[in-house]
């Protein structure tokens, strides 16, 4: 049995980014999936998904004031993810954000590094050669790694204002700081406009690629996957019509789920 989660708050992204990403996940795992989506809005949901209450953290307020100062806001709202028992499952919890696509198997990223806190290299951190996690694909274990949420607990606004407000990088450094901290490969979890997109000015003309050892994509920033969908019209970011994007994120989960539900 493999344990999924995700998190949805506020009304940024609909029930079908769930949806899809519980079908994605689902058809590219080999054993049974326990998947779970922490979220303030649960209708629309596929009967499969167990929706878990977001709570409102009693640190909140410290929080938010912190994440004021660092010009985020609603950041780190994955941290209620780390307290043990918050989730429902013994051992290790896989974790994706919603503007993520599943596009090969999972199951190698359910067997490194056991134990630790895993997560990719952030890109623009990486060429910067700076240590930092990218937080779109997570993977932790609420018995072992409680200190995720006591520390912030304790402390919050120290805590988001030492991480200056990123989420990504209080959870990799904390879990780096205790040695508890391992990189995906690289190659599983790319990024949309950096890994995919064709380079300027080829971009304008050449189709954006998968490359071939991909298993998650990520769209970070722009363009969102219905944009690159349909077609993402930008003077450094265009993107012409993903064909393959349509087949994986839509397509399968419609296959998959049914219409009503992807």
């Amino acid at each position: 049995m493999a344990n999924v989660v995700c998190i949805k708050w506020g009304t940024a992204f609909g029930p079908e980014y769930v949806n899809r990403l519980y079908s994605g996940v689902r058809r590219n795992l080999a054993g049974s999936v326990r998947f779970f989506c922490m979220t303030d809005r649960a209708e629309g949901l596929h009967p499969d998904i167990e929706a878990l209450a977001l709570p409102e953290e009693p640190f909140q307020g410290e929080m938010d004031a912190a994440l004021a100062v660092a010009n985020r806001q609603g950041a780190m709202r994955k941290v209620s993810l780390f307290k043990p028992g918050r989730v429902p499952v013994e051992g290790p919890l896989l974790g994706f954000d919603l503007d993520v696509v599943i596009t090969g198997s999972l199951d190698d990223l359910l067997d490194v590094a056991p134990g630790r806190v895993v997560m990719r290299h952030d890109w623009v951190e990486a060429r910067k050669r700076r240590p930092t996690g990218h937080g779109s694909v997570f993977r932790f274990e609420p018995a072992r790694h409680g200190w995720l949420y006591d520390d912030l607990a304790a402390d919050a606004y120290g805590e988001v204002e030492r991480a200056r407000g990123s989420e990504q990088r209080y959870t990799s450094h904390k879990a780096m700081d205790r040695g508890e901290f391992a990189y995906l490969p690289a190659p599983w979890v790319t990024s949309f406009k950096h890994d995919c997109l064709p380079i300027w000015p080829t971009n304008h003309w050449s189709k954006p690629r998968l490359p071939p050892d991909a298993r998650v994509v990520c769209f970070h920033g722009r363009p969102k996957m219905p944009e690159a969908v349909a077609g993402y019209r930008h003077w450094l970011r265009n993107a012409r019509p993903c064909g393959w994007l349509k087949e994986h994120w839509i397509d399968r989960a419609r296959d998959d789920l049914g219409a009503d539900w992807a």
